[in-house]
Parts: C-alpha cells; structure tokens; sequence
C-alpha cells in the first residue's frame, strides 16, 4: 500500500503555503489575517491612549472578573492537557517521528534545551523564582490569611499552620505546580500539533492547520482565518505580558545597583532600547539571532545558579529539591482538584492567572518549539518538552526560592520578604558576596531573555499572519517585533503590570477553548499516522 493509499482523505489538502497571499509594500502577507490583526491592534493601542484612566479602571476590573468567573474551567482545560501528554508517552502514537521516518533533528541536545527555555519561561523564572515562594510563604500557606482577626481564606495544603517546615514545603509545592507539568504540557500538544501537521501533513505552519481533522478544507476559509487572527492576539497579548514583567524587574535591578529610578518613563526607554536590541536580533535570524543569544542565555542562567548554590546554604537547597519534589508530587491532586476548593485567593489569584498566561502563550511557544523540533518522535518530544523543563524548573525555584525562604527562617532577612515583587531576587542576592556582580548577571539575563522572547515573538506572529510561511521578508518580523514594544509600553502605562495580566486573561480565557479543540484534532491525525505505519 502506498503511504498516498493510506492516508485517510480528510487529513490531504491541495493548499499551498502561501497561495492566499498578497504582496503589499514588499510584504508578503495572509490575507485577511494580517490586515486585520493589524488593523484591530493599532485600534487597541490609540484607544488605550486616549482613554488613560478609564482603561486603566476596565484593566483592573477584567483581570479579576475574568479568573473568578472561569477558574475551573481553566482548571480542567489545563488537567486534560496533561493526561493527553502523558498518555502519548505511554502509548504507541509515541513512536511516530516528526517529519517522517527518516527525518532526524536539526539542532543538538544542548542547542533545542536552550532555545526552549529563552522562549519558553525565562523571563517569568527570573521573576517568580524568589518572589512566588516567599509570597506563598507568607500568606495562606500558614494555615490560613486572616485579617482583623478573622480567617477569610483557607489555603489549598493543610498542616502548615503554625509550622514554618510544613509552610516551606506547601510553598514550593505551589509554586512548582505553576511551572512544572501543566504548563509545559500546554506548550507541548501545541507545538506537537503544529509540527505534526506541517511536517508529516505537508500544512502550513499556522494554528488552523492543526484543525485540518476537523474542519477539512474549510480551514482555508474564515473558520481558519479566526483561528489564526485569535492567536495572533493571544500571542501578542501573553508575550506583552511577559516583556512587562521583564521591563518591571530590569529596572528594579538598574535602580538597585545605580539608583536610577522605578518611573514609567524610565521603563518606556528600557523597552524601546531592548526592543531595538531584539530588532537586530531579528534581522541576524534564526540561528545567528535567537539560537546564539539563547544559548548565552542558558550559559549566565546556570552560572547564576550555581552562583546561589554553591555560595548559598548548599544542603539546604540539595535537600530540598528532594523534598520539593514529594510535596509537589504529593499534593498535585488537590492543587489541580478545580471543584469544592475554598482557597479562592490562590485559585483566582495565581492559578487562574497562570493558567490563562500558559494559554495565551502557547501558540508563541508552541510554534517555536516546532520550528525547531523536526526530527524527534513524539515519545522524545513530549518527554523532553514536559518532563525534562519541569525537573530544571524544580531546580531552579528550589534554588532561588529555597534560599530565599531560609534567609526569612535562619537569618531573620525580613527585607527580602517584604520588598516589591521585582526586587526581591536583588534583596536575596543581597546577603552574597559579590552582590553587584551577581545582580549585574541578574539584569543581563532579564534583557537578553526580554530579546530572544521578542525575536521569537515576531518571528512565530509573522509565521501565521503570513499564512505559514517561515521564510517571509525580514521586514515583517521587524514591523511585529516593534508592535510588540509599543503594546507593552501601551498597556504598562495604561494600568501598570494589572493591565498586562487581564490582557493575557482575556485572550488566554477564549483560546483555552479552542486548544481543547485541537487535542482532539491532533488524536486524530496521530491515529491516522499511526495506521498507515502498521499498514506498510
């Protein structure tokens, strides 16, 4: 039987990459997708403009609104996303390989690892890796939040009340669960969902192709273009939010070393600066441009980790990855329950957020992990994509947030825990020696993962809005990579960081219905493949 015999006629296409394409100004664009992102988006950022204050008060208002109102339905999307990964592991689909059977990966080991991490959670591990355990810390994971005397929340984890062993281990356990399997499961069925269909399917390397099984060809028409338009805007708006943290750290760390000031104006400069940065990083491309800077980036990321390690309570940190690890594993059933809970804080608070971020996210991610995963089998992807970041990042915040932790147990450093968010990682570094040299790297590697964050960004928005085209003209990664900037400087001034998350929410909320979707689309074609393979 020949492989054109047993593939199933719903799953072929006569589309050609690019056909609905139109060539303006030298760019080669998807037509209505581009034009109408585009349009939409500076329409957003002139109306946030005009009415300052009045989208401050709508920013501040949605973001709550929003995780209140969908947090168990983000709960459950984010659950199904982790058994579907681990069920292919497992199964027999895990030994079909990406591209064909005798497809073999593009990049080594080291260099795929590196480039997963800058555009996966770099900025966001920098960030929370010592402000998210010490907030968990100290608030409901002592037993419960208590206000005037009174107990209005229960946290998640029972018998840290009173306990300062017990809280420790319920705040790594928390914080771990947000940046452990369920997130890299999100950006795992994405990414293998887009790879799949590009590379054993011959489609564009778009989000619609990945609803071929279901929508046949109607993809190529407005049910396909909504598909993309949406992650267009849930990939500018996740990525604007992580470009925002990174602006919010970055300057905290500048003004922690040379007093330069926290104002909105000195963060508008630091991301137009870095965006011009990213903007030569875009035109160098792929692998002159984010491999290398991911690749230094994973460099000074365990250079500042061995820094903590070795210079901080070593046997601390050392057992308590082991015993961060247990907790974790140990309460990862009542942490992804999304029924019956009364810690509504920590479920609308962070996970909620979370969750709707890793959503929004996951078309950007997603579609970079496949453009620089042809050749692996889904067996090695979705272990190396979930299992594999989820033990570095057990790592890394075991590291970061253990040492901080024991600094508020062991020496009394209450200033690390009741500094902003954004400078808690330089009040940590601290009680080092070499502290401006360590908060220095600190700062570079927030710039350089904010630059391979962006490069990448571009490069996966300029992807779809270019109908799947992966060698469209330079101009239009630059035009996205600028609009990148322009919206999180657009939504920083226009409600601060809040404005930032309620965005990713808001396109996070949406998608998380679409992707579920597509897991069924992406079972499909993987039985399908599977077929045909027994077949031959």
């Amino acid at each position: 039987m020949s492989d054109t015999d047993a593939i199933d006629p719903e799953l072929t296409s006569d589309f050609e990459v690019g056909q609905d394409n139109v060539q303006v100004l030298g760019l080669d664009v998807h037509n209505p997708v581009f034009f109408v992102s585009s349009v939409i988006i500076v329409a957003f950022v002139i109306l946030t403009l005009i009415f300052g204050e009045a989208s401050s008060t709508f920013f501040n208002w949605l973001r709550p609104a929003l995780t209140d109102t969908f947090d168990w339905p983000l709960l459950m999307a984010a659950n199904v996303f982790v058994l579907f990964g681990l069920a292919l592991i497992v199964t027999p689909l895990g030994n079909i390989r990406l591209g064909g059977v005798d497809a073999r990966p593009d990049y080594s080991y080291l260099g795929w690892f590196a480039m997963l991490f800058a555009a996966g959670m770099g900025i966001g591990l920098m960030f929370f890796g010592v402000s998210e355990p010490l907030s968990h810390y100290a608030s409901s994971f002592g037993g419960a939040v208590v206000e005037n005397g009174v107990r209005t929340d229960w946290a998640p984890l029972a018998g840290a009340l009173n306990d300062p062993e017990a809280a420790r281990l319920n705040a790594m356990a928390a914080t771990i669960f947000h940046w452990g399997l369920h997130p890299w499961a999100i950006y795992a069925i994405v990414a293998l969902a887009l790879a799949f269909f590009s590379y054993n399917r011959g489609l564009p390397l778009t989000l619609r192709s990945a609803f071929y099984p279901l929508l046949g060809e109607r993809v190529w028409g407005w049910p396909g273009h909504v598909i993309d338009t949406m992650a267009v805007f849930a990939t500018l708006f996740g990525l604007a939010t992580s470009l925002g943290f990174g602006a919010e750290q970055a300057m905290a760390g500048l003004d922690f070393l040379f007093g330069l000031g926290v104002a909105d104006t000195a963060k508008v400069i630091l991301i137009l600066l870095i965006t011009g940065v990213a903007l030569i990083s875009v035109v160098a491309g792929l692998d002159a441009g984010v491999k290398r800077l991911s690749e230094i980036n994973m460099a000074l990321a365990f250079l500042l980790l061995g820094f903590v390690l070795v210079l901080g309570p070593t046997a601390v940190i050392a057992s308590g990855f082991f015993e961060n690890t247990v907790a974790y594993a140990k309460n990862l059933l009542p942490l992804s329950n999304p029924f019956g809970r009364e810690d509504t804080n920590f479920m609308h608070g962070w996970t909620a957020f979370y969750w709707a971020w890793w959503i929004s996210w996951s078309p950007f991610v997603g579609m970079f992990i496949a453009r620089v995963s042809r050749g692996r089998t889904v067996r090695e992807f979705i272990t190396c994509v979930i299992l594999v970041p989820t033990v570095v990042c057990i790592v890394w915040m075991s590291t970061f947030g253990g040492s901080a932790i024991d600094q508020v147990i062991n020496q009394g450093n209450e200033a690390v825990a009741n500094s902003d968010q954004a400078v808690m990682l330089f009040e940590m570094l601290k009680s080092y020696p070499l502290t401006q040299i360590a908060s220095f790297i600190g700062i570079v590697l927030v710039i350089v993962f904010f630059v391979t964050s962006s490069d990448s960004g571009s490069l996966v928005i300029d992807t779809i809005t270019a109908g799947g085209k992966v060698d469209a003209p330079v101009a239009q990664r630059v035009f996205w990579a600028t609009f990148e900037g322009i919206v999180a400087i657009v939504l920083l001034i226009g409600g601060g960081l809040g404005a930032l998350q309620a965005a990713a929410v808001a396109t996070g909320v949406p998608f998380a219905a679409l992707l579920l979707l597509m897991i069924w689309s992406t079972y499909k074609g993987l039985m399908q493949e599977h077929q045909m393979l027994k077949n031959k």
